[in-house]
């Protein structure tokens, strides 16, 4: 099922998905594995937007098929929107508006007893350091899409050493090209591949 929901949703078949996606969570399977199939769907959308397959309408079409069969995930996923198990604060960097991704973490951490301060897009890293200091929050999620962000991810980090705030506050990034090799170049401290991973490196940060 999860490839078919998968083709799915690459195919922008909006009434087809959200059919599939009811139909699954009656049958009782689990709701991660459809957010995950939703993810590789969302993926691919975007490599034939950056290959010019596809266009702005196909990107702005399936982020909302993709916020419609969310909504009926969601509640499956357990957890609760308040949270317990500390703090953090989470953007899209300077200079990337993309948030689809993002806003997946945001879903999944809430979801798992997490306190999450979502900054939205286009974050500048003053407006990422503001937040530490109000919160206290001690885990720093930056995403971005484009290769261009990695530099708005490095002056953040930057940023966070400069206001005296790192030692305090682990850093894990997230996005399509990110690789080990980012890491190091923006300073993090880890990346996520998927939300899900995001989620166990959050766990594995705040434990204790």
């Amino acid at each position: 099922m999860s490839e078919g929901l998968s083709s799915l949703l690459v195919e922008l078949k909006e009434g087809e998905v959200l059919t599939a996606v009811r139909e699954s969570l009656e049958r009782g399977e689990d709701p991660l594995s459809l957010v995950e199939s939703l993810r590789e769907g969302m993926e691919e959308i975007g490599g034939r937007f950056e290959r010019k397959e596809y266009y702005l309408s196909e990107l702005i079409m399936s982020a909302e098929i993709f916020k419609e069969a969310m909504a009926l995930i969601e509640p499956r996923l357990g957890g609760s929107s308040g949270g317990d198990k500390g703090s953090v604060i989470i953007g899209t960097v300077k200079g990337d508006i993309h948030d689809i991704g993002k806003n997946l973490v945001v879903t999944l951490l809430r979801c798992d007893g997490f306190r999450v301060h979502d900054l939205g897009v286009d974050v500048s890293p003053s407006d990422f350091v503001n937040k530490l200091r109000e919160t206290g929050a001690p885990l720093l999620a930056l995403s971005g899409l484009l290769t261009l962000a990695f530099d708005s991810m490095r002056d953040t980090v930057r940023a966070v050493v400069e206001a005296g705030l790192r030692e305090r506050v682990k850093v894990i990034i997230g996005g399509g090209p990110v690789d080990d090799k980012v890491v190091e170049y923006v300073g993090a401290d880890a990346f996520g591949k998927d939300a899900a991973q995001g989620v166990k490196l959050a766990n594995a940060f705040l434990a204790g």
